[in-house]
């Protein structure tokens, strides 16, 4: 299988299915010298671990990760990393209904186009477990960021038809949100909303928003290598994300040019930015030095507890009941999964950019 390395410079390849021993990732081209331990990496999984809340999956696993290689003494080496979270708590019993029907909303029947094969017990490579090797090298991309003075934050902005109010809203709210909503009264108007749609047997989709501060600006290619569209297709890998926007996004076809232009303003010390940030902090695909406003669709959770219309492997019609435990809501479990994608991203890209002047490699190897 290809498809399963993510990057240039600053790479990541993940591994292992959702029923099988262990989910992994090898994190290659991170410096040496960069202060890392499992407990910081932990931080990070715990925010997307599940059965935290009634309104994620009761699959009861602490996703504790252990680091392999690449660290020593609590600093990275420069050698790949390798980190690995063992399975531990697998029903894979819950899948034997399905295990000739093509179940709605997920990816079984192309899985079998592509490889005359699939593996039937919660998606296997196709699973959301699949995202802990994305999270764990996240956090090593985030100490990277952390270290440059570059932040990454990402909440639910809305839960189905909820959105939150920005005059409400505060950061601290996060993490008292069982949604992560910043606005908690949009957050228990939503929870209401989600809880009518669980005694229904549905799921619930949302968009998640991610700003990036501290981000310098000229970081980024111009052509195919655009910050944003790399930027893009990190988020739209996530298994339950259908559509990603940068800035006005979609609402800038709405606008004049008057109205969306950014205009450039000089302060004192001579310091460009901008009047306002409509292009989300970034132009021509390149980084402008505002903040990086970036969201992501994400769709309903397609395994529900209603009966449901398919197919099986014999191309009969039939009818299936999707039985197991899944989350009502991969929204809040999966803000910590854009968050890592985007700093992944990123990390890669400013990378790629010390060589973009012939300055700076003169002004590096000068400096050894």
């Amino acid at each position: 299988m290809s498809g399963s390395v993510y990057g240039t410079i600053f790479t990541i390849t993940t591994w292992g299915e959702s029923h099988g021993n262990g989910i992994g990732v090898v994190v290659d081209g991170c410096p040496s010298g960069l202060t890392l331990n499992e407990q910081f990496i932990q931080t990070y999984l715990n925010r997307r671990k599940p059965g935290q809340t009634k309104y994620s999956s009761p699959r009861n696993e602490e996703d504790k990760v252990t680091i392999l290689s690449g660290v020593f003494e609590g600093r990275t080496t420069g050698t790949p990393i390798s980190m690995v979270v063992f399975n531990e708590n697998q029903h894979s019993g819950d899948y034997n209904n399905i295990l000739s029907a093509y179940r709605p909303g997920h990816a079984d029947y192309t899985f079998d186009q592509k490889y005359g094969f699939r593996d039937y017990r919660g998606g296997g490579r196709s699973s959301g477990r699949e995202t802990i090797g994305r999270v764990a090298a996240g956090a090593v991309a985030n100490a990277i960021l952390n270290e440059l003075g570059i932040h990454v934050r990402a909440y639910a902005k809305s839960i189905g038809p909820i959105t939150i109010d920005s005059e409400k809203a505060d950061i601290n709210n996060i993490q008292l949100s069982p949604l992560s909503m910043p606005d908690l009264s949009a957050s228990k108007e939503a929870e209401d909303y989600l809880f009518e749609q669980m005694k229904d047997h549905n799921s619930v989709g949302g968009i998640i928003e991610c700003t990036v501060t501290g981000m310098p600006p000229g970081i980024g290619e111009p052509v195919f290598d655009k910050l944003d569209a790399s930027l893009a297709k990190a988020v739209m890998s996530i298994g339950a994300v259908k559509g990603v926007e940068i800035g006005e996004g979609f609402h800038a076809a709405e606008l004049t040019g008057s109205e969306n232009n950014d205009g450039f303003i000089s302060d004192e010390k001579h310091k460009i930015s901008k009047a306002s940030n409509h292009a989300g902090g970034i132009l021509g695909g390149i980084s402008d030095g505002a903040d990086i406003i970036l969201r992501a669709a994400v769709k309903p959770t397609a395994s529900i507890f209603r009966p449901q219309h398919t197919v099986n492997t014999k191309h009969e019609n039939v009818e299936i009941r999707i039985e197991g435990r899944h989350d009502p809501i991969i929204v809040p479990r999966a803000v910590v999964v854009v968050e890592s994608m985007v700093a992944i991203t990123l990390v890669d890209q400013l990378f790629m950019g010390m060589t973009s002047q012939l300055n700076l490699i003169k002004d590096f190897y000068r400096n050894k």
